[in-house]
């Protein structure tokens, strides 16, 4: 048996513990590795790409070319045609029909007579229909009539016989140019761009192998004049999907905003219903703990009972804290003062009076206590109102409206039209403070109406439901 020489590092003295043929097994290992992912990276990147881009030809221009694709009719929201009359404007959306059918015509005229042969003989006739036919495919088969339109071309080259343009007749250059530029709008950028390298290489084959006999070549006019046109289609195209992708983004940014807005207003409604609960639960909770005190030698049942009223009350007050508690941001503060009720509407409306609109107030009904959630929305709905009286009406005149009826509050808030003489312009804004409003008056169950009034002013109605408590209930 033959000994087995080992391939060690002369320049490199072993270290404890490793050994010549692993360091020298690890080195060829490392070395072949490296050599063999450069190259097979390398072949792999551009062999990806090269099948890319033919997956890309194959898709576009291979793939069902034939497939029926039917030029729809186009939109009649635009600012031109909504300006039309009902029966134009119901006409204008075949407007991109007619003028594929006005091409064509053109090409059949032109093909017609541009030939060696009489405008009114078979051929002539024939050579006309041959360029309009890839036009009007473009309509219904868009990829066939672009196949279409290169078998045509060498088609009706020979039927005119001796002409002298090459490889485009007149009527054959109108066609394809043409046909490229419609299909390039009926399709995407990269169809545009596999057409006209196609068209190229269909220009240099019959430059190179069927030319020799004329005396003129339009292939260098037909790539330039095409590569213009499809330019200024692509960047039609990328201005459109730009477009769409910015309406897109703000018509999603309009609903986030939209939502933030309304979980801004719902939390900032759990947090002043978490001020009003709590605080009447700690009521519950210390009055049901002083309340046997206050009767001389209370039963033993009726002691439990208000401990039970009490543990239940401190329970509920803890679990409220707990799930409400979590709306508050970091840097919330509870307020000092106790919340707003319709008791201080009268310092809300001087308030909105020293900003500028004048505003009054007129009462019905019998004036009582109602719930605090009651009180509290009812007190933000009003002020809410007025600010936007104030931010998009400057100038107007306001009228707040309380009714106190059997069945709950009534609320109305009304203001006049901008006076034309005003040189506070309105400001802008998002809208979002009726959102508010109709948060507030869905959580009691009430309903809610805000519109124009028909003097071009606005008002905003709501109705708070109270259940009417009996005595036997209070």
């Amino acid at each position: 048996m033959a000994p087995v020489v080992l391939e060690t590092d002369a320049g490199e003295p072993l270290s404890t513990g490793t050994t010549g043929h692993s360091r020298s097994a690890y080195r060829v290992s490392v070395t072949e590795t490296t050599h063999q992912q450069h190259e097979g990276g390398t072949r792999s990147q551009e062999y990806r790409l090269a099948r890319t881009s033919l997956r890309g030809l194959r898709q576009d221009l291979f793939h069902d070319p034939f497939a029926y694709r039917r030029l729809p009719p186009r939109h009649t929201d635009g600012p031109f045609v909504r300006r039309l009359p009902g029966r134009l404007r119901t006409d204008a959306q075949y407007l991109p029909h007619a003028v594929v059918g006005a091409i064509a015509f053109i090409a059949f005229v032109v093909g017609s007579v541009s030939g060696n042969l009489p405008g009114g003989d078979a051929p002539a006739l024939l050579t006309g229909i041959l360029c309009a036919l890839p036009v009007l495919a473009t309509l219904v088969r868009p990829i066939g009539a672009f196949w279409l339109s290169l078998a045509v071309t060498p088609l009706v080259a020979l039927i005119n016989g001796a002409g002298w343009d090459w490889p485009w007749m007149p009527g054959a250059f109108i066609c394809h140019l043409a046909v490229l530029i419609i299909v390039a709008l009926r399709t995407r950028p990269r169809t545009a761009v596999w057409m006209w390298a196609l068209t190229c290489v269909y220009a240099f084959v019959s430059d190179v192998f069927f030319g020799g006999s004329y005396y003129y070549t339009n292939s260098g006019p037909m790539m330039v004049t095409s590569a213009f046109a499809l330019l200024v289609v692509c960047l039609w195209h990328i201005r459109q999907t730009a477009r769409k992708e910015v309406t897109a983004q703000q018509t999603v940014t309009a609903h986030e905003r939209s939502r933030r807005t309304l979980l801004e207003e719902r939390t900032t409604i759990a947090r002043e219903l978490h001020d009003v609960v709590a605080h009447h639960m700690s009521v519950v909770a210390i009055q049901a703990e002083a309340a046997p005190y206050r009767v001389e030698n209370p039963p033993e049942e009726l002691e439990r009972a208000f401990a039970t009223i009490r543990e239940n009350a401190v329970a509920a007050l803890t679990e409220l804290r707990r799930v409400l508690g979590v709306v508050r941001a970091e840097d919330y503060e509870a307020p000092d003062a106790p919340q707003p009720t319709l008791a201080d509407l009268d310092a809300l409306l001087a308030n909105v009076r020293e900003a500028g609109l004048a505003v009054d107030k007129a009462v019905t009904g019998a004036v009582r206590e109602l719930p605090p959630g009651v009180e509290l929305s009812a007190y933000r709905i009003v002020q809410e109102a007025l600010s936007n009286s104030l931010r998009h009406a400057p100038g107007a005149t306001a009228r707040v409206e309380v009714s106190y009826v059997l069945g709950g509050l009534g609320l109305r808030v009304v203001n006049t039209a901008i006076p034309p003489n005003t040189l506070v312009k309105p400001s802008p804004g998002a809208g979002h403070g009726i959102t508010g409003m109709r948060e507030r008056v869905s959580m009691l169950n009430g309903g809610i109406t805000a519109g124009s009034t028909d003097d071009g002013g606005y008002e905003v109605t709501v109705f708070l439901p109270v259940t009417v408590q009996t005595e036997d209930e209070a």
